[in-house]
């Protein structure tokens, strides 16, 4: 078994970890509501989705 012959430094443990990172999802604007939403999905406050109603966002009132 391959074993280093010497230890790996911080720097370049980090410099190797650099792409290692997250990021922030993409968000768009609703364009019935202009609430902020992940494109390619359906509004969940408005229930629109490519100007066409997919969710039934109305709430029964009793």
């Amino acid at each position: 078994m391959a074993v280093p012959a010497r230890r790996t430094s911080k720097t370049k443990k980090r410099m190797r970890r650099t792409h290692l990172k997250k990021t922030a999802p993409n968000t768009v604007v609703c364009p019935k509501c202009s609430e902020p939403i992940m494109p390619h999905r359906a509004c969940t406050k408005c229930g629109f989705y490519k100007g066409k109603e997919v969710i039934d966002t109305k709430e029964e009132e009793n």
